[in-house]
């Protein structure tokens, strides 16, 4: 039960932001610069960088949207899981590796960010953009990780939700698909 009143039907962060669509708007659009935006690293993974983040912050709602975002861009539903569970040992590049390194001392707090991991990152083919946004993603995403069970949002049990909301996100984007409904009718095919 949220501790404040919250649109019932509206999970996970999307509560919240109905509640004050004035905040929601540079949040979705923040998100979408990051996520969604030209970039040297795919939507795929910096999707995976919100849910790792997410997963270490232990938020379901946002660990298992973002992860059904990035199995939707990805195709590979497996590798989010082996990512959020042991990212080390997953088949993803040894810059990806080292990027998440970066965002799980982000996570702790930014001073965990040392210079050794910036030159491991930089060693592994990471460019300055990717660095920055990876720290950028990591910070956003411990703030709507606080923002959603801060309020205690509620998360949907079932993973078929998180596909649709997914394939819905990964077309239109997060400030178009904010308020939209609950259970998008989108094919997935």
């Amino acid at each position: 039960m949220p501790h404040i009143g919250l649109p019932p039907d509206l999970p996970g962060i999307r509560g919240p932001m109905a509640f004050r669509p004035d905040t929601a708007k540079p949040l979705n659009e923040l998100v979408d610069v990051l996520l969604r935006g030209p970039h040297t690293l795919t939507p795929g993974e910096r999707e995976l960088i919100a849910t790792y983040v997410s997963s270490q912050n232990d938020c379901q709602y946002c660990q298992t949207i973002h992860g059904a975002i990035a199995a939707h861009h990805l195709k590979n539903e497996a590798l989010v899981l082996n990512v959020k569970h042991d990212f080390q040992a997953a088949s993803i590049s040894a810059k990806l590796k080292a990027l998440l390194v970066i965002a799980g001392k982000t996570v702790q707090g930014g001073k965990h960010v040392t210079a050794a991991d910036v030159a491991r990152a930089r060693e592994r083919g990471a460019t300055d953009l990717e660095i920055h946004d990876t720290v950028l993603i990591a910070a956003v995403f411990c703030m709507c990780n606080r923002y959603v069970d801060g309020l205690a949002t509620w998360a949907p049990q079932d993973p078929d939700f998180y596909r649709q909301r997914a394939a819905l996100v990964a077309v239109s984007g997060y400030a178009a698909s904010a308020l939209g409904p609950s259970v998008p009718t989108v094919s997935t095919e």
